[in-house]
C-alpha cells in the first residue's frame, strides 16, 4: 500500500471482531515500533501488550467510554515513557510525550497497513492503569490502542483545510 494511501486509510475504530490477531502481525507491529526515531535516539519506552481477556473487568477503569468497556479487541498496546532517562532540550523541555507519540504513531501505522483496527486513547485513568497493569513507577504511560480488526466502516475524516493550519513566511 502506498503510504499517501496508508495515511487516508487510517481512521479510529470502535468496534473491534473478536477474532484474534496473528502473531506474525503483532510482531511486525512491535518491530516498527522498535524502528521509531526518538530524541538523540535513546529508546527510552516501553510497550506494553495486553491480552483484553485477561483485564475484561478492569477496562471500565482504564478507560471509561462504554464502547471500551465492551470492547471485542484481543488486544490492548500501551506505550509508557520513561521521563527521567529521555533527551532534555536546553530549555527543560523533556522529549518523553514526543517520543512516546511517535512509536504509538508508528505502532496504529502499522497497524493499519496489516488491516487491523486502533484508536488513540489519550484520556485513560493513570492511576488505573498503572494498578491493573503493574506498572514500574518509573514508566509513564502516555498513549494505548485496541489492536483487532475492525468490525466497522471507516467514516468520513472531518478535518481542518491546510490554509487554517500552514503558514508559510
Amino acid at each position: 500500500m502506498d503510504f499517501f494511501d496508508l495515511i487516508a486509510q487510517r481512521h479510529s475504530v470502535r468496534a473491534y471482531k473478536p477474532d484474534p490477531v496473528e502473531s506474525e502481525k503483532v510482531q511486525r507491529i512491535l518491530e516498527v515500533a522498535r524502528l521509531a526515531p526518538t530524541a538523540a535516539n535513546r529508546q527510552q519506552f516501553k510497550i506494553v501488550v495486553i491480552e483484553t481477556n485477561k483485564i475484561k473487568g478492569d477496562l471500565k477503569r482504564l478507560y471509561i467510554r462504554s464502547w471500551f468497556a465492551g470492547l471485542e479487541a484481543p488486544l490492548i498496546i500501551g506505550v509508557c515513557s520513561i521521563p527521567d532517562k529521555c533527551w532534555i532540550r536546553k530549555d527543560n523541555k523533556n522529549y518523553s510525550d514526543v517520543d512516546a507519540a511517535i512509536v504509538m504513531d508508528h505502532i496504529i501505522l502499522a497497524a493499519t497497513a496489516l488491516d487491523l483496527g486502533t484508536c488513540w486513547i489519550g484520556g485513560f485513568d493513570l492511576e488505573a492503569a498503572r494498578e491493573i497493569l503493574e506498572l514500574d513507577e518509573s514508566w509513564e504511560p502516555v498513549a494505548f490502542t485496541p489492536l483487532g480488526y475492525a468490525q466497522d466502516e471507516a467514516g468520513l475524516k472531518k478535518r481542518k483545510p491546510l490554509d487554517e493550519l500552514v503558514i508559510y513566511k
